[in-house]
């Protein structure tokens, strides 16, 4: 069986890890599926995960999505402030905000769950009711990048912290097609559990090596990483895979 064929079969659940300013790849990831005419029924991420499947969840098209990216300059975003953090976040929760077309997670079209670490509970939590602009930051708040988001009575940073796959918001017996960004974060040990794709029953997996590097100042690279993701998706979905 092809993965195509696996996941035109049945309705799935789309799931996308962090991974620094991999929201790019995502997109690129998401318009190959969806060129192809897999649309997915349920959207989870962490981080940049969390922003391309909460955005999409929101009733925004992939051209419109695509065209924010591509447009993207680092003055849109770069707001620095004094606070837990060098960003206050406040021009990327404007960018959010001016691209999802629904204010609230629990209204978006698509069901769309994002991780993100509760500061209180010093754990993951997965958002799916509240502000959609700030469930989005909230699970996109790198540590010491932006400063933490409040949000439903928290405050939240970064949902890769302790969820970096983003599939806490999974449920047992979901079919799960789980995007995976391979990190080289100096933050993470090279054989850390959190860069390994994780395994789990009704899931298939792919990642896309070699993506160009996208950053704050290499945002002109993100542009190769959404074709790059793209053509590389369009190849992957005609592997063949074993369906469990």
């Amino acid at each position: 069986m092809k993965l195509y064929d696996w996941l035109e079969e049945q309705p799935f659940t789309l799931s996308m890890s962090s991974g620094f300013f991999s929201f790019f790849a995502h997109t690129g990831m998401l318009a190959a599926l969806v060129d192809h005419g897999l649309k997915p029924g349920k959207l989870t991420g962490s981080s940049a995960g969390a922003l391309v499947g909460g955005c999409y969840a929101s009733g925004c098209s992939i051209d419109e999505l695509k065209a924010q990216l591509f447009a993207l300059q680092r003055d849109d975003f770069w707001d620095p402030g004094f606070g837990l953090g060098l960003l206050k976040g406040d021009l990327f929760r404007a960018q959010i905000r001016n691209i999802c077309k629904v204010s609230n997670v629990e209204e978006c079209p698509i069901p769309f769950r994002a991780s993100a670490f509760n500061l209180g509970l010093w754990d993951t939590e997965v958002i799916d009711q509240g502000c959609l602009t700030q469930a989005i930051a909230a699970s996109c708040a790198f540590p010491f990048l932006f400063q933490p988001v409040p949000l439903n009575g928290a405050r939240y940073l970064d949902g890769g912290i302790k969820d970096r796959p983003g599939l806490q918001g999974t449920q047992p017996g979901e079919r799960i097609f789980y995007h995976h960004i391979g990190s080289r974060s100096p933050w993470r040990r090279r054989n850390s559990p959190a860069l390994q794709i994780p395994q789990a029953e009704n899931m298939q997996a792919i990642t896309i090596s070699d993506l160009p590097r996208v950053g704050p100042n290499k945002l002109q690279n993100g542009v190769a990483a959404y074709e790059y993701a793209y053509a590389q998706t369009g190849e992957l979905l005609q592997q063949t895979i074993t369906a469990a």
